[in-house]
């Protein structure tokens, strides 16, 4: 367990109601003394009761995970969405214009409550409503570039994933001569695919799956850009194709036909759809190993980093290795 894990365990330990509500009255506010924690692993996320007004979301940002000027290019780019009319919800700033705060070493910021359900992606007309937003977003996203945030490439989201848990023993002896040679391979295809591609890196949101789609009443809201970066536009589409080859290939053609009422797709992005979903298979489990050491995550995911695990996603990595080889899917039946 590395030092800044013990930190940022520490830190979310102590992150108690109390604190809370004082970090958010540090503000102007008024406790109703209602804080109820929301569902948030990277985060520590809560709504706020006001006296005599709605509800606020607080989010505590994880310590030592994004720098303030990162997190600013956040908040930036969400608020340039929202002043465009794109259904997204930026933070609460105040007369100042600053949206993130500090309150005893916590980094936070405010937003507003909505509520909303995930869309049905068996239902063509959401999937084509899911790509006129993507391709309105992403009209944005291209008109200037995050200078402190991440890119998506293979090495930041593959090998650095790979190298993480073989550095620190999470691979079981019995298994690790396996996961060395399919990791090895696979992000070898995947580097291939993004070499032929030379897809264009914009501003994507970066986490584009049906968490983080909120629909109610006919309203749709894009929430989460905390996992906002540089990369092919692509990477905010792919998560909404799943099935078979049938039924992502139906899929995408109702997204792309969506997208293209506001941005060009550029196609050559497809090869990219099965390397990328490698990339988060990868990625993912990395991840949990980073934060195995923040009480959290045993609790929510007590089959992570056992031997059957480890043989299923090897299992998985295998099966994606197969997929990244096929032939990409098509803008035409």
């Amino acid at each position: 367990m590395k030092a800044n894990d013990n930190t940022d365990q520490q830190n979310f330990a102590a992150l108690d109601p109390d604190r809370v509500i004082d970090a958010v009255e540090s503000l102007g506010f008024v406790s109703d003394l209602r804080v109820f924690p929301l569902n948030s692993y990277e985060n520590r996320v809560y709504q706020f009761g006001i006296e005599d007004a709605e509800p606020l979301v607080v989010k505590f940002y994880r310590p030592q995970r994004w720098s303030n000027a990162q997190i600013s290019e956040e908040h930036h780019f969400t608020q340039q969405l929202y002043d465009a009319d794109i259904p997204v919800i930026p933070p609460w700033q105040n007369d100042d214009g600053q949206s993130l705060f500090e309150h005893e070493g916590y980094r936070f910021a405010l937003y507003p409550r909505r509520g909303g359900h995930a869309p049905a992606l068996d239902d063509m007309e959401n999937l084509f409503q899911l790509g006129r937003l993507f391709g309105r977003l992403h009209l944005v996203g291209e008109t200037e570039d995050f200078q402190h945030r991440p890119t998506l490439t293979p090495q930041t989201f593959g090998e650095r994933s790979s190298h993480y848990l073989l550095e620190n023993d999470f691979i079981p002896g019995s298994l690790r001569q396996a996961y060395e040679s399919l990791a090895r391979d696979l992000l070898a295809l995947i580097e291939q695919r993004f070499s032929d591609c030379q897809a264009r890196n914009i501003r994507c949101h970066g986490d584009g799956h049906v968490g983080n789609i909120l629909w109610r009443d006919g309203d749709t809201q894009l929430v989460d850009f905390d996992d906002s970066r540089m990369a092919p536009a692509i990477q905010d589409l792919w998560m909404f194709l799943s099935g078979n080859t049938d039924a992502r290939q139906k899929a995408l053609m109702e997204l792309v036909e969506g997208y293209e009422e506001f941005r060009s797709f550029d196609s050559r992005e497809l090869v990219l759809v099965e390397a990328l979903r490698g990339l988060r298979i990868m990625h993912h489990a990395a991840w949990l190993a980073r934060r195995w050491s923040d009480p959290a995550f045993p609790r929510a995911f007590p089959w992570f980093n056992t031997e059957r695990y480890w043989g299923e996603h090897i299992l998985m990595l295998r099966e994606q290795l197969a997929l990244v080889q096929e032939p990409a899917l098509r803008l035409s039946m």
